[in-house]
């Protein structure tokens, strides 16, 4: 067989990690247990000593999780990866593998609003302080680093303004104060960029958004150095305990299969999307990082292959107009998920960020007008006149 070290991403992600049982199936096997049987009372005592490799657990590790993890891996470029039970499990084990009282954290205030509810709220109650600034801004992350910074964690593009940080750069500033930077990919996802190869130190995912793709389970994955996986991040999480269900792995693992696919498929169509929503009268503002008014188009055309599956936009008739398009939409449903095969569209200030301060939402152009839709696998065409007909309900 080919040497997996030259494989492209498409054939990685349908064989990559592949463990077959003696049965020789053809599909990923399923290992639904929660423990692992022993030859004898010297053989449990070598395996939880470290002597003897093999499982001990599910809680720590799982046949079926650990494909999953491996084909990530290779498709990643990362040496380890652990496989949580959600994408939140994955940030905020990823960031308290990294920290501990007195330590210091820098974030963009751009994130979504469970992580900055980690960096804002949960970390101070452990001790641990945290800057959040414009992440679009290099004179900000270089202002706010200290001696205790240990680490960075951003999102880019960023949930739901699409604003594009430049990882190299940043990566930069923190590795010069000793500090470890966690990227958030689930916007770009690895087809269209690879945070490791720009500078990062961890990658998370959300793996319910594009790697599911099609509304069936949670799971989150953590990607990073073996050292720091095995030396920093397993003794907290097989301790805390945020494991992945073996039976959501291999869901995962089937929808790898076709991750390259969709995302191909449903970022071309979002680029269709973009091109007719900028030119509708009924909007004010149109973020997507496939077109070369995005904000930071030059940062995008330097670390991404592609644009993004998720736009961005304001109706000029504020909430209520947002709220009446919406309604109004037959084929896009209305939901705070993405990632999606089925296109969904959310109302941010009401839904994923419902639980930012107005004024830190309106800093961030996060206001009543913005709508964040997430393309589907849908026909483009049918998509586009879903749009044009609820975008003309908004004349009546």
């Amino acid at each position: 067989m080919t040497d997996a070290k030259n494989w492209k991403p498409a054939t990685r992600l349908v064989h990559g990690g592949t463990t077959r049982s003696s049965f020789g199936e053809t599909s990923e096997a399923i290992f639904l247990t929660q423990g692992y049987v022993y030859d004898s009372s010297e053989a449990a005592e070598a395996r939880f000593l470290g002597e003897n490799p093999g499982y001990i657990y599910s809680r720590y590790a799982n046949p079926t999780v650990g494909m999953f993890e491996q084909r990530m891996c290779e498709l990643e470029g990362a040496e380890a990866a652990r496989g949580t039970a959600s994408g939140m499990a994955a940030v905020n084990s990823a960031i308290m593998a990294c920290v501990k009282a007195g330590d210091h954290v820098i974030a963009p205030k751009a994130l979504f609003g469970s992580c900055r509810y980690i960096i804002e709220k949960l970390l101070p109650r452990y001790g641990v302080e945290s800057t959040l600034i414009d992440g679009t801004d290099i004179e900000q992350w270089k202002a706010a680093v200290r001696p205790n910074t240990t680490a960075a964690f951003l999102e880019s593009p960023t949930n739901p303004t699409l604003e594009v940080i430049d990882i190299p750069a940043v990566a930069d500033i923190i590795h010069e104060a000793g500090g470890r930077l966690i990227v958030d990919n689930v916007f770009a996802t690895a087809i269209w960029q690879s945070p490791l190869e720009l500078g990062a130190d961890v990658v998370i995912y959300s793996a319910t958004k594009h790697i599911d793709g099609q509304g069936r389970c949670l799971g989150g994955i953590v990607l990073s150095d073996e050292k720091w996986i095995v030396e920093e991040f397993h003794d907290p999480f097989k301790h805390t305990g945020p494991a992945m269900s073996p039976f959501n792995a291999w869901v995962l693992l089937k929808g790898l299969e076709t991750l390259s696919l969709r995302v191909e498929r449903q970022t071309a169509t979002a680029g269709k999307l973009a091109e007719f929503l900028a030119d509708h009268s009924a909007v004010s503002r149109l973020i997507y990082p496939g077109r070369a008014d995005h904000p930071q188009a030059d940062i995008v055309a330097k670390q991404m292959r592609g644009g993004s599956t998720m736009l961005a936009f304001d109706l000029a008739g504020g909430k209520e107009a947002a709220f009446k398009f919406s309604n109004a939409l037959d084929i896009v449903s209305l939901s705070n998920n993405l990632g999606d095969a089925k296109s969904l569209i959310t109302h941010p200030a009401t839904t994923t960020h419902q639980s930012v301060a107005e004024d830190a939402r309106l800093e961030l152009g996060i206001t009543d007008k913005t709508l964040r839709l997430s393309v589907g696998l849908e026909d483009p065409d049918d998509l586009l006149e879903d749009v044009a007909r609820a975008l003309e309900s908004l004349k009546g």
